[in-house]
């Protein structure tokens, strides 16, 4: 199959597409897949953290805490709490910018994010063109952790992407591709790994439908006046609504799903190094089953290497590489039902 590298048609807006999928799916991955790949095509990512993002020096011309630029004209940018604010940043830019991809959360429901590209003043300037749904081959189940975020994923995606074949057995692959069509009626199956997967199959390929989404649009619209003539006074939303947000807040509260699928994620620093044998033991002895995705950065007192530490349901890696600040301990946790106190006092009696 060849690869069109004519520009693309922005009159219709600039083309979007958005990257959903359940915690360690490999949702970056692809990212980086597209960042790497994307022959003419200037790509602008927005992400809500650069952690994961492969950001090599070499490619780097400029950073702010909001934005980063690479030398193949590619741009990430975090999007903090303000989704349709990261859009406008973006597109006030004066070099040109062809493609937007987003990624979201992997506990976040992807329809307010979709709704925000179809229900506010960004229809007008962008045009959603898929929703892709990354799963994880090898552990994915049809109750994945009782997620209601997961299903969601599944179920408004244009495009989902099996990631991870290669680890999984060919039953698995054949049981979770019928299980997909079953959610979805006619869904486009892809199979990868390492989210390996032509840019041509998933960019710029017209299958959002802005039509699906018509009765959703128009109750988020009615709501949103809703909200701005009662001057928010919900009091059943709580601790959502004294953060001074502007009226399109509820788009962008990702953690109220959090919550509502009972996931926690939880921080621990230090500026003490680990010792490598107690947090092995911490990792396969005493780390919580509950506990989904973790990543961080990690210092042993027996290395001089910055050690980037990434876990997955059962797999985790670590793999080392120049520190180019001062070395210490940053590490998150995500799970379900987590005690934070007990994973911070078990990783506390991990340091040397």
């Amino acid at each position: 199959m060849t690869t069109s590298t004519a520009p693309l048609n922005t009159k219709r807006g600039m083309p979007v597409t958005i990257i959903t999928g359940f915690l360690g799916s490999g949702k970056t991955t692809l990212l980086n897949h597209i960042l790497s790949n994307n022959k003419d095509l200037k790509v602008a990512v927005l992400v809500n953290e650069f952690g994961d993002i492969n950001i090599d020096s070499q490619l780097l011309v400029s950073m702010d805490e909001a934005m980063v630029e690479l030398s193949n004209g590619c741009i990430c940018c975090t999007i903090n709490d303000d989704l349709i604010d990261a859009v406008y940043r973006v597109m006030e830019r004066d070099d040109r910018i062809d493609y937007m991809v987003i990624e979201t959360t992997g506990v976040a429901d992807p329809l307010p994010i979709i709704l925000t590209f179809l229900g506010t003043e960004l229809r007008d300037l962008t045009r959603l063109d898929s929703i892709i749904a990354m799963v994880d081959a090898e552990t994915f189940t049809p109750d994945h952790f009782e997620s209601e975020a997961a299903l969601k994923q599944i179920t408004y995606a244009d495009v989902t992407i099996m990631n991870k074949v290669d680890l999984a057995s060919s039953d698995q692959v054949k049981a979770l591709e019928e299980y997909l069509s079953s959610v979805k009626e006619g869904a486009r199956i892809l199979r990868s790994q390492q989210g390996q997967v032509p840019l041509q199959l998933i960019l710029d390929v017209g299958y959002n439908n802005p039509e699906d989404y018509a009765e959703l649009v128009q109750e988020e619209i009615e709501q949103t006046a809703h909200d701005q003539h009662h001057g928010h006074e919900h009091g059943h939303h709580g601790h959502e609504h004294h953060h001074g947000h502007e009226h399109h807040e509820h788009h962008h509260h990702h953690s109220a799903h959090l919550e509502n699928d009972g996931f926690v994620s939880i921080a621990f620093e230090s500026d003490r190094p680990f010792h490598v044998k107690k947090f092995e033991h911490f990792l396969q002895n005493t780390l919580s089953q509950d506990v989904f995705r973790a990543k961080g950065i990690l210092w042993f007192e027996e290395s001089d290497l910055r050690n980037i530490f990434q876990l997955s349901g059962p797999r985790f890696s670590i793999n080392g590489e120049e520190w180019d600040m001062p070395p210490r301990n940053q590490l998150v946790f995500i799970g379900r039902h987590l005690n934070g106190d007990d994973i911070r006092q078990q990783l506390t009696a991990c340091l040397a």
